[in-house]
């Protein structure tokens, strides 16, 4: 039996699948009890209804994104593995990186599933378990005492320091985000200037050129929302980003 056999095995299936729905059971129920609670308090039925449909009508598209980064992954990490990881707990641009830096620690080049093994699999799956779980052992010591300093002093220098506090996270991850990037994006030039032997920049250009592509729809993206004033689009933003780079991507591959 291949690898890839055993990664989609029912048995992994009705593993990965059981914890699935158990979250969304559990989705179900905190939703159920919002609605009952808002009619309780006395919240319009009729924009509750509307916000549910609105809420529902937006998650779909960017959700597309989510189910690229299964369909990517499940060529050489089967499909239970990465349908549970991107449901339940993981980013998409977390699993996808992780995964890469994780195969490519064990002598696995751009997640190969010809190269993949069990050693390898349980590497990866240990990987990007055990590298995003910290938010939640952090949350359980911390996350009271950083929601109240979000929240403490709705005037003078409570205000400023709420602000300044919530202002240094966003800059944290905004400055992560992009060294993340610019890390991949150094590798991909590095490929192209020197995989060219002694003559340089003939080394594989095609990684280059979608990651341009993506840059250039994202930027659309932000342009459509800063020009129409519609917030709404950065919901989609990302999922539209990742499908015109893929199908830019094979349309490029062809001129390679």
């Amino acid at each position: 039996m291949s690898i890839l056999s055993q990664l989609n095995s029912p048995v992994l299936y009705l593993i990965c699948g059981g914890i699935v729905l158990a979250v969304a059971l559990m989705c179900v129920v905190f939703a159920l009890r919002a609605y009952r609670i808002g009619r309780a308090i006395g919240m319009d039925v009729t924009k509750m209804r509307r916000t549910v449909v609105a809420s529902a009508t937006f998650a779909v598209l960017p959700s597309v994104g989510i189910l690229l980064g299964v369909i990517a992954l499940s060529g050489s990490l089967g499909t239970p593995w990465p349908w549970l990881r991107l449901s339940v707990i993981g980013a998409l641009h977390y699993e996808t990186q992780v995964a890469e830096a994780a195969a490519e620690a064990v002598g696995i080049h751009g997640l190969s599933a010809s190269q993949m093994t069990a050693k390898a699999f349980s590497t990866i799956a240990l990987l990007m378990s055990v590298c995003i779980m910290w938010g939640m052992v952090f949350s359980i010591f911390s996350c009271k005492r950083y929601t109240s300093r979000l929240s403490a002093g709705k005037s003078g220098s409570g205000e400023k320091k709420r602000s300044a506090f919530s202002g240094f996270g966003d800059t944290a991850m905004t400055a992560m985000f992009i060294g993340l990037v610019s890390a991949y994006i150094g590798s991909y030039v590095g490929t192209f200037v020197s995989g060219g032997g002694r003559f340089a920049f003939a080394g594989d250009w095609l990684p280059l050129a979608v990651a341009a592509v993506g840059a250039l729809a994202m930027w659309v993206f932000l342009k459509i929302r800063d020009r129409f004033d519609a917030a709404w689009i950065d919901s989609f933003s990302i999922a539209g980003s990742m499908l015109i780079a893929m199908t830019a991507a094979i349309f490029l591959a062809r001129l390679r």
